[in-house]
């Protein structure tokens, strides 16, 4: 669902979507030359930066929301719209230009916006029917973003006018699309929301779990929301390969285990999340480049070596995760665009944060617990969606992380 990609998309994973994502995305990360080794891998968890953030940066989920949802339903329903919505990392410079704030705070200030209109008597645009309903101009409002670009005059010298278009014009479009088309399946199959949809995915999911293994019920979710949906099909052909990431299924999933994994009114068991793939986007696998835990410097068939010029520099990785000199640093720097990739060098990239995540995991857990001090010992026991919460967390937690450049894939709602 790349609006102007020609890549071939492979067949939906006949078997266990997990295993399915992790056998593809190591799978292209080998053939692509993307080295992850054990020795960059202990530098991280090792590093100052690590070990001085990790407990208190990865909880940072930002799925607490001020609202008085009426029932379990409700916050069902605005957790899967959101996590259908959770795209837009491409349009993060503009966006900040515009609002000041990244591609996620965008997304749930949209939903907040969509919720409190649609508990007003205004229509209720988190249902199948006002999902095709919402035009274009009403997500603009929601989002309290301008449509607009200036342009000079084509007969007055220094004179501008505001024309439709520009990135955040192509981002409306994007959200306006998704909405529609899903709320038009979600009609076809008789479901009044998404929410009623997940609801009855979980369910199915609980009995299977009672029947096979931990991964199967999150599997049958999976299958459920990605075979149903085409903005959950994050999946591509790469030289002749095929890669499954889907970011946002996984996410919606492990979202709903973490707002409601301690309570007892669910009319279903959920799922054990901890070893799931992480929710691969943009940040991660960029984040892991500089880092120095993903080397590209031999992934020449599409590029991918050129494009974080000084990533590799060892003096920069240690600086990096060293701990902050927040004293220099200037938390006020204006943002950089990234490198603009195209489909499969940004589903490379994606694939190798995803298996990186895993060797990163396996190397913890393969530690030597004798030679672990007392305050490294929690290292064994980190978790997949941890790790991945806490490199999005930390990418906005120090002024020099933040300035760091993420590649960006536009046109796309994958992520």
């Amino acid at each position: 669902m790349d609006s102007n990609s020609s890549t071939r998309r492979p067949q939906l994973p006949t078997a266990s979507y997990v295993a399915e994502i992790r056998k593809t995305c190591a799978a292209l990360r080998i053939d692509q030359n993307i080295d992850v080794t054990p020795a960059d891998i202990k530098r991280l968890l090792f590093s100052p930066s690590f070990l001085s953030s990790f407990k208190r940066v990865s909880g940072h989920h930002g799925l607490n929301f001020p609202l008085n949802f009426p029932s379990i339903h409700s916050e069902i329903n605005f957790l899967s719209i959101l996590s259908l919505l959770n795209f837009a990392s491409g349009y993060r410079v503009p966006l900040h230009y515009q609002t000041g704030r990244g591609a996620w705070d965008n997304i749930r200030a949209f939903m907040f916006g969509l919720y409190l209109t649609s508990s007003t008597g205004q229509g209720d645009l988190l249902t199948a029917k006002g999902m095709q309903t919402i035009t274009e101009h009403q997500v603009a409002d929601l989002m309290s973003v301008n449509l607009h670009v200036e342009e000079p005059h084509s007969e007055i010298p220094g004179l501008s006018v505001g024309k439709l278009g520009g990135p955040i014009f192509d981002l409306v479009k994007l959200i306006t699309m998704t909405l529609r088309e899903t709320g038009e399946v979600l009609e076809s199959i008789g479901e009044r929301d998404l929410g009623c949809f997940v609801i009855r995915s979980f369910k199915e999911a609980d009995v299977a779990k009672r029947n096979a293994d931990s991964n199967a019920s999150v599997d049958v979710v999976l299958s459920k929301i990605v075979g149903t949906f085409r903005a959950f099909q994050d999946m591509a052909i790469v030289d002749s390969q095929p890669v499954y990431c889907f970011k946002k299924a996984l996410f919606l999933v492990h979202a709903i285990v973490i707002r409601f994994g301690s309570s007892s009114r669910l009319p279903f068991q959920l799922p054990n999340t901890s070893q799931i793939p992480v929710f691969s986007d943009n940040v991660l696998p960029s984040m892991l480049v500089h880092f120095g835990v993903i080397d590209l410097s031999k992934s020449t068939a599409h590029g991918l070596h050129a494009i974080f010029p000084g990533a590799a520099d060892e003096a920069r990785i240690n600086s990096l995760l060293d701990l902050p000199q927040t004293a220099s640093q200037n938390s006020k720097a204006p943002l950089k665009e990234g490198p603009m990739l195209d489909e499969e060098q940004s589903y490379i990239l994606r694939a190798a944060a995803v298996d990186a995540c895993e060797r990163i995991i396996e190397v913890a857990r393969s530690l030597d617990e004798g030679s672990l001090s007392i305050e490294q010992k929690w290292i064994k026991d980190i978790t997949l969606p941890e790790l991945d919460l806490w490199l999005w967390a930390v990418a906005k937690d120090r002024p020099d992380y933040r300035e760091l450049e993420r590649f960006v894939r536009r046109d796309t709602v994958f992520f």
